[in-house]
């Protein structure tokens, strides 16, 4: 299982409620560039092709719960699912969450799978938020 890694301003755009993460629509969208802990927004990054299975823009995360226990905050969201269809989705390294409600994409975190994870055509891939079943930590 990949580490989640949070954006910078993430945490700041919380507090600026650009992030309403029960009701934003929220995707995760693949790359095969290392994203940046500087980066802010979709447009910072570099989005594998579309194409053979893959959207632009990637797969709805979508939300399930929101809660807290003792101060630490879980966004339970679902595995997102990618299939390779027609041929073989282009090469990436790299999942990323991010809030496509605002017209910027604002960015949340990421996930880095450590080497190129090549995904042939009949085969799927499964973004895992994490191993348990589906639960973000954000503390």
């Amino acid at each position: 299982m990949a580490a989640f890694n949070k954006f910078n301003v993430f945490m700041g755009d919380i507090g600026s409620k650009v992030h309403n993460l029960t009701a934003d629509a929220l995707k995760i969208l693949l790359s095969d560039v290392a994203p940046v802990a500087t980066n802010t927004v979709k447009a910072n990054l570099t989005e594998i092709a579309a194409g053979n299975g893959y959207t632009a823009g990637g797969g709805a995360a979508s939300f399930t719960s929101w809660t807290q226990t003792a101060g630490t905050w879980k966004l339970i969201l679902q595995p997102v699912l990618f299939t390779a269809a027609g041929g073989s989705i282009a090469q990436f390294r790299y999942a990323v969450l991010y809030n496509s409600t605002p017209a910027a994409g604002n960015l949340i975190g990421w996930w880095d799978y450590g080497a190129e994870v090549n995904l042939t055509n009949g085969n799927s891939f499964t973004v895992q938020v994490d191993t348990s079943n589906g639960t973000l930590t954000l503390t």
